[in-house]
C-alpha cells in the first residue's frame, strides 16, 4: 500500500517495467515518525532519501540566536532529504521534523547506489526529479528577492493549501523569513 503512492509518483516521472518499479520499490524501507520527532537533527549526518508517504514534514534550520528558519514542508508526495550531507557525508545543517503523525519510505545511499547499477533508468529518474527540485528552489529565490511579504503569503497559501492549513502562523512566518507578528498584520490586511 505505502509502495502504491511512490509507484504511482515514480510512473509521472519516468516509464520503468513492472520488474524494474518492484526492484527500485524493495530497497525502500517504512518508518513510521510520531508528531513533533525529529527524523534527522542539525548535527547528524543525513543517510537517506525519503519519500513522504502520509503527514507533514518541516525541514528548517536553526541560526545562532536559536531563530528556526524554515525551508520547506513535505507532505505526501513529496521527497525530503539534505542532499550535502547525504552526499558529502557531513553533519547536516537542517532539522527535519513531523507535524503530525507521518510515515516516510527510506532508502539509504548505498541501496541508492546499487540500483543506479542494477536499474539504469533509475538514475535518469533522480536527475530528472533533481532538475525538477532546482527549478523549484530557483523560483522561490526569485520570489523572495522580488515579491514582497504580502505576495509572497498569498503565493505560498494559493499554492500549498494544503500545507497551509496544517501549519502554525509561527512556522509560516518562518518559511516567509518574517516576524510573527508581521504575519498577523497582513492576514489582517488580506482577510
Amino acid at each position: 500500500m505505502s509502495h502504491d503512492i511512490l509507484v504511482e509518483h515514480i510512473s509521472k516521472n519516468a516509464q520503468l517495467s513492472k520488474w524494474e518499479l518492484e526492484e527500485f520499490c524493495k530497497h525502500f524501507q517504512l518508518k513510521s515518525i510520531p508528531k513533533k520527532t525529529f527524523l534527522l537533527e542539525q548535527g547528524e549526518v543525513c543517510t537517506f532519501e525519503g519519500f513522504v508517504v502520509e503527514g507533514c514534514f518541516r525541514i528548517f534550520t536553526l541560526d545562532k540566536k536559536g531563530n528556526e528558519n524554515t525551508l520547506y514542508f513535505a507532505t505526501k508526495d513529496w521527497w525530503l532529504m539534505d542532499i550535502d550531507s547525504f552526499m558529502n557525508r557531513k553533519p547536516s545543517d537542517l532539522n527535519m521534523q513531523a507535524l503530525e503523525d507521518s510515515k516516510v519510505l527510506l532508502i539509504r545511499k548505498i541501496d541508492k547506489l546499487a540500483l543506479y547499477e542494477s536499474v539504469p533508468a533509475v538514475e535518469k529518474l533522480f536527475r530528472v526529479m533533481s532538475q525538477k527540485a532546482i527549478v523549484a528552489w530557483q523560483r522561490r529565490l526569485i520570489r523572495n528577492h522580488s515579491q514582497t511579504a504580502t505576495e509572497r503569503y498569498r503565493h505560498f497559501t494559493s499554492t500549498y493549501p494544503n500545507i497551509a492549513t496544517k501549519l502554525t502562523d509561527k512556522q509560516i512566518a518562518s518559511y516567509l523569513g518574517i516576524t510573527h507578528e508581521f504575519l498577523s498584520k497582513i492576514k489582517k490586511k488580506t482577510n
